[in-house]
């Protein structure tokens, strides 16, 4: 019963309504209100700051759904570690990978799911700082972002590659013909980037600084499609990890030139909470990619080398 009802505060805390609540649980509003006062007379603490509507947690709730979630996370672990010993890994691996991560995402699907046939993968774009909230809320099994720049705090890192920074315009632009680029020429056109929200775009930001630039693109979006939109426009040009092109493909309307003055690699890789035990699904992520390189997967996947040559397509 503890569990049963620790999921219905969990769940109450989320949806803020009693009825969705309810309705999510399977129960009615009645027997909501009554397993959590159940429970509050347990703990003999006042979980819900009752009024007309749902007012939210006190500060006892506050730490029962923080420690509920912990509770709750662990039972499912339970669960699945039991069912798997004998019928092999199922249910969800939840991921949540940092935008400029999201080319190398497959790489990470494709070791998972051969050894793990049976589950499943739910990838959710999220910034950094949102992944260290998923992975301290149990809301994320693991995420793909950046290990360097700004560090998650209680974290596991495993390395998988680097990405370094291409300019790209149309194949048409005056900088179209260039093998190599400084940082201040690219500075000078009009460009769409992400948004400063995203970790991308402020490590953009610190090369620039490092040369003594400072970067004021036009456009910004949280979104890499906005960004290709843009990019395919001609209006703009934009400043992209390399890897962008392993998504885009073979495009000859657009042209990648190397940038340079400064040159700058960041790493990438997985993120995992340091709590122990991890659960099923983490170990065996984790696993999956012990010895991956994600560098040698974009090398051998990529028709062109990039930036080698200035055109993306031949």
């Amino acid at each position: 019963m503890l569990i049963r009802h620790l999921s219905f505060v969990v769940t109450l805390a989320e949806e803020k309504h009693f009825a969705r609540a309810a309705e999510l649980c399977h129960i009615t509003q009645p027997t909501l209100s009554a397993a959590i006062r159940k429970l509050e007379d347990d703990l003999r603490v006042t979980l819900i700051a009752r009024g007309n509507r749902y007012m939210g947690l006190t500060s006892e709730g506050e730490r029962v759904l923080e420690w509920g979630r912990q509770i709750l996370f662990d039972y499912e672990s339970l669960q699945r570690e039991i069912v798997g010993t004998t019928r092999g890994l199922r249910g969800t691996l939840r991921l949540g990978i940092v935008p400029a991560a999201m080319p190398s995402v497959s790489f990470l699907s494709e070791r998972f799911m051969a050894a793990h046939p049976e589950a499943t993968i739910e990838i959710k774009s999220m910034t950094s700082r949102a992944i260290q909230h998923g992975l301290d809320a149990f809301e994320i099994d693991g995420g793909l972002t950046y290990l360097e720049n700004e560090p998650l705090e209680h974290v596991e890192r495993l390395p998988l590659y680097h990405e370094r920074y291409v300019f790209v315009c149309r194949s048409d632009h005056p900088f179209a013909a260039r093998r190599r680029l400084s940082w201040a020429e690219a500075s000078t056109q009009a460009l769409c980037l992400l948004s400063e929200d995203m970790q991308n775009r402020r490590i953009l930001n610190a090369v620039a600084a490092s040369a003594g630039l400072l970067i004021k693109p036009s456009v910004v979006s949280n979104s890499f499609l906005a960004v290709c939109s843009h990019i395919r426009n001609g209006l703009w040009c934009s400043i992209v990890p390399h890897t962008f092109f392993y998504i885009l493909g073979d495009r000859t309307d657009l042209t990648s030139i190397e940038l340079v003055d400064p040159q700058h690699r960041q790493a990438l890789g997985l993120v995992t909470s340091d709590r122990s035990p991890q659960s099923p699904m983490t170990r065996a992520l984790v696993k999956s990619l012990q010895g991956a390189n994600f560098d040698e997967d974009f090398e051998r996947r990529t028709t062109v080398a990039l930036p080698s040559t200035s055109s993306i397509a031949r």
